[in-house]
C-alpha cells in the first residue's frame, strides 16, 4: 500500500516540487563578495506536510535546490509519522534484522522508506525499541545500531522517545 509519505519520498524531483512553496532570497554570510550579489539561497516549504527545509550553501541557485530537495526528502521521513502497516516492509526487515546488514546503505532509494518505517514502528510502540524491534523481527541491538548509523535519524529516535517520557538512546 502506497501511502502519502512514500509517495512523497519516492516521486521525481519535478513532482515534489509542485507541492511546495519555493522562496529564494539572499543569504548572507561568508562567501566574499559575490555572497549577496544573487538570490541563491533556496527555501522550500512543503504544503502537504508543513516541513520547510533551506540550502545556502552554494552560490549555484540551481545546486542549493537540489540539496534542499534531498533535505525535504529527508525531513518528511524524519519527521512525519504514519502507523505502521501490520507487516514490516521486507526492505525494513533486511536492513535492521538480517545478520549480514547492513544491507542498506544511506544513498539507497529505499533507505528513507526504511527509516521512516523504523520509526513509526518505534511511534507506534511508545518508543520502546524493544518492543519495535519485535515487531519489524529484528533483534533490539540491530534496530539500535541501524538507528545510530546516521546522526539525524538518532536524533529522531531520541526525540520520540523523549515524548513518550523515556530516556535517549545512548551509543556505545
Amino acid at each position: 500500500m502506497t501511502t502519502p509519505r512514500t509517495t512523497f519520498l519516492t516521486q521525481p524531483d519535478d513532482r515534489l516540487l509542485v507541492g511546495c512553496d519555493v522562496h529564494t532570497y539572499r543569504a548572507s554570510g561568508p562567501g566574499g563578495q559575490h555572497r549577496n550579489r544573487t538570490d541563491s539561497a533556496v527555501r522550500l516549504a512543503h504544503r502537504p506536510t508543513g516541513v520547510t527545509v533551506t540550502a545556502t550553501e552554494s552560490r549555484s541557485q540551481h545546486e542549493n535546490r537540489a540539496r534542499a530537495l534531498r533535505r525535504l526528502r529527508k525531513a518528511v521521513a524524519l519527521e512525519v509519522r504514519e502507523p505502521p502497516p501490520a507487516e514490516p516492509c521486507p526492505a525494513v526487515r533486511q536492513a535492521v534484522a538480517d545478520p549480514a546488514w547492513p544491507r542498506i546503505g544511506r544513498r539507497s532509494t529505499e533507505y528513507l522508506l526504511v527509516a521512516a518505517e523504523a520509526l513509526d514502528r518505534l511511534a507506534d510502540r511508545e518508543g520502546r525499541v524493544s518492543d519495535a524491534a519485535e515487531a519489524i523481527g529484528a533483534s533490539t541491538a540491530s534496530l539500535v545500531k541501524f538507528l545510530s548509523l546516521d546522526d539525524d535519524l538518532w536524533q529522531s529516535a531520541n526525540r520520540l522517545r523523549r515524548a513518550f517520557g523515556l530516556k535517549p538512546l545512548r551509543k556505545a
